[in-house]
């Protein structure tokens, strides 16, 4: 259980309302007069405020991979060649494992010239051409990621450019995050309150600054010889995430 949620801002503002006396007939209505003084006296009331934080764990259950290939060749034509061959071998594999189109998409592509600067200053020249092509794979099932992996490398990818958990739905947990910051920001203003000789009335304003759940990355470059097939299937542990929770609350000081 578990949600990717976005950064928002919320608050609650209670107000309290001034009653007025009805008007006389033929009268000036006096509380149109005490009204001002009562909200002045309101707005000079002393009041507290606190902040407070809450946290709970969960287990991501969604996971991104970023598999690339690199190739080096004489000229620019062949180190794209060989690249596209081998990164639609990876892709092939990843589709017969079961991955759909809506879950793979090439992240970056990269070709650049490999130079040689020659020590005595002169011009520089071109000894070969990279290739670089990295497709990202959506993952919706955690078992499935070393698996994935040694596929990939089988196929013919030569590094691992990052892995990357999170979790896809939040809301309980951020709700209980939430509950424990409020509970905190209000036992932190009772303490306030008793050490200050009183205690806290009303409630006028709680707002909440929600910090989404980090994302986990592990970055690897796992480049090697994909001449012999891995023996040791990849072992892949998500670990926990920490959804935080952060309350500002507002009281009324109530003297003794």
């Amino acid at each position: 259980m578990t949600i990717r949620r976005a950064a928002s801002l919320s608050s609650v503002l209670i107000a309290g309302a001034v009653a007025c006396a009805p008007a006389m007939a033929q009268q000036p209505a006096p509380a149109s007069a005490a009204t001002p003084m009562a909200m002045s006296h309101m707005a000079a009331s002393p009041m507290i405020v606190t902040n407070g934080q809450g946290e709970t764990k969960i287990t991501p259950d969604r996971a991104r991979l970023e598999v690339s290939v690199q190739t080096r060749a004489a000229t620019a034509a062949e180190a794209g060649g060989q690249n596209a061959k081998k990164q639609q071998s990876v892709l092939d594999a990843l589709k017969k494992m079961g991955f759909g189109a809506d879950q793979l998409s090439t992240v970056n592509y990269n070709l650049f010239p490999e130079m040689q600067y020659d020590k005595n200053g002169q011009s520089p020249r071109v000894v070969a051409y990279n290739a670089t092509n990295t497709v990202r794979v959506e993952i919706r099932d955690v078992a499935m990621i070393g698996k994935a992996i040694d596929a990939s490398l089988e196929a013919g990818a030569n590094m691992i450019s990052s892995l990357s958990f999170y979790s896809s739905n939040t809301d309980s947990a951020r709700r209980s995050a939430l509950a424990s910051a409020v509970a905190r920001a209000r036992s932190d203003a009772d303490a306030i309150a008793a050490a200050a000789g009183g205690s806290i009335g009303a409630l006028m304003e709680i707002s909440t600054n929600d910090f989404a759940p980090p994302v986990i990355y592990n970055r690897a470059n796992m480049a090697s010889d994909m001449s012999a097939k891995i023996a040791t299937a990849t072992p892949i542990e998500p670990g926990e995430q920490t959804v935080t929770a952060i309350v500002m609350a507002r009281w009324v000081f109530v003297p003794r």
